[in-house]
């Protein structure tokens, strides 16, 4: 019964951070839709949703090597993830502020909050995947 529970929670918890990370990949998606006319397209937004879906459920909640003080080494899979996440969240709340406080950035700006957002969600999904490959 403890198990069944557990692994209820851990799957709500994650389905969780996957609908986070799409709302995230959609606020991107609008600021940066908006902003270059080539990605004003519903699909662009749906891509930027999914990726923030997979991004955030497979890169945050990583499993973490077991601590071993004579065998000290640097786990990849936890920097990735750290790194992609604060990428990935920093460019959505840039996002979110183009929107809510209607700015007009440069055309730079966008670009690079696109570039962070492609970046810390590739970021994530792979320290996700390498992380459970060593399972």
């Amino acid at each position: 019964m403890r198990f069944g529970v557990r692994k209820t929670a851990h799957v709500l918890e994650r389905i969780g951070l996957a609908m986070a990370g799409a709302a995230c990949g959609l606020f991107v998606g609008a600021h940066v839709g908006s902003a270059i006319p080539s990605l004003t397209t519903q699909g662009f937004l749906l891509l930027m949703m999914l990726l923030g879906a997979v991004g955030f459920y497979l890169g945050i909640d990583t499993p973490q090597l077991p601590f071993d003080a004579a065998h000290s080494q640097i786990d990849a899979a936890e920097l990735l993830s750290s790194a992609g996440t604060l990428c990935a969240t920093l460019a959505s709340l840039a996002s979110v502020a183009v929107i809510v406080l209607r700015l007009d950035p440069h055309d730079a700006a966008t670009w690079l909050v696109f570039a962070g957002w492609i970046g810390g969600v590739a970021m994530q999904i792979v320290a996700g995947a390498k992380a459970r490959m060593r399972e």
